[in-house]
């Protein structure tokens, strides 16, 4: 359970969003909805990674992961830090940490057939 869970109310989630926040979320699960970019963010929720190590990590090319962290970044979801020459990226926010970890464990549970928690 989340702190978030602990406040919201059964109003709180019949008042819409504003636009401007769906398209930000409809574009931050868009960049998930990618295999190979998921498993790059989950690795990123844990650790930074430059593009090599990365791209060794999830066994695909370099330009490839290149250009998904292009994106990903460009969504908002990694940032990127220096050290050197070298780009080093992460996952940017908690937010993004625990919705993948929600994410995987919904799968668990649908793959495990487990039942759903309240």
């Amino acid at each position: 359970m989340y702190a978030r869970d602990d406040v919201a109310t059964a109003h709180d989630w019949q008042q819409l969003p504003s636009g401007e926040h769906v398209e930000a979320a409809v574009d931050g699960f868009r960049m998930l909805a990618d295999g190979t970019r998921l498993r790059m963010m989950w690795l990123l929720c844990g650790a930074e990674y430059d593009v090599t190590t990365l791209a060794n990590a999830v066994g695909i090319a370099r330009p490839a992961v290149s250009q998904h962290l292009a994106k990903l970044k460009l969504a908002g979801l990694v940032s990127v830090r220096r050290d050197g020459r070298r780009a080093l990226y992460r996952v940017r926010v908690g937010h993004v940490r625990r919705l993948l970890g929600e994410a995987i464990e919904a799968a668990h549970h649908r793959v495990a057939d487990l039942p759903d928690h309240d």
